[in-house]
């Protein structure tokens, strides 16, 4: 579909009550993932704000759970954003990656700090957006069966700059940027194939 058939569609699936209610898919995790082209992400992100918009409109409240953001935020209070700036040009790039990935553990930081801004935001939808700009230190397939415990019963639509598929040979598979094949995460549909 094109970028207008695109944004049509999520509006139409993330605004039905079936979708909302979790109606369509009882028993599983409410997760969905919205692929795109990584050369579309400032367009994508444009929409994601005014598909915000238009369902604020429709008395739809979404949070948005920006990782890149949050892992930001996370870095800043916990005083460890100033060290690593000064030492990231002592560090190789795999030092670099293995004290982000200790500092912004997902079981143990990350998730806990998505459960207090849940806890503290009305919501009926989430959108998480920024796992492009947070890897390699975060991996999708590791945030989102971390995230599983956490959010049970409101969908969840994870905007993912790269391919979503699904193969008899290798199950379901993420491919960041159309490139980088993460480990297989089954628990998700991609929203393209959800009927608003």
């Amino acid at each position: 579909m094109n970028k207008r058939e695109r944004f049509d569609h999520l509006l139409a699936v993330t605004s039905s009550k079936k979708f909302l209610a979790n109606d369509t898919y009882i028993q599983e995790i409410p997760f969905f993932i919205c692929p795109f082209l990584p050369q579309e992400t400032n367009e994508m992100m444009r929409d994601v704000s005014n598909l915000i918009k238009k369902l604020n409109e429709k008395n739809i409240k979404v949070l948005k759970l920006d990782l890149y953001d949050i892992c930001l935020d996370l870095l800043v209070r916990e005083g460890d954003l100033d060290w690593i700036i000064e030492e990231e040009e002592n560090m190789s790039k795999d030092e670099l990656k293995e004290e982000l990935q200790n500092i912004l553990d997902v079981g143990d930081f990350v998730i806990p700090e998505i459960k207090n801004l849940l806890s503290a935001h009305q919501h009926d939808i989430i959108f998480v957006t920024g796992i492009g700009q947070v890897f390699p230190y975060i991996r999708a397939h590791n945030f989102l069966s971390n995230l599983q415990s956490t959010i049970k019963n409101k969908p969840m639509l994870m905007f993912f700059p790269g391919k979503y598929t699904h193969t008899l040979e290798k199950g379901s598979v993420l491919e960041l940027f159309g490139r980088l094949t993460d480990d297989r995460y089954y628990r998700a549909f991609n929203i393209e194939d959800v009927k608003a």
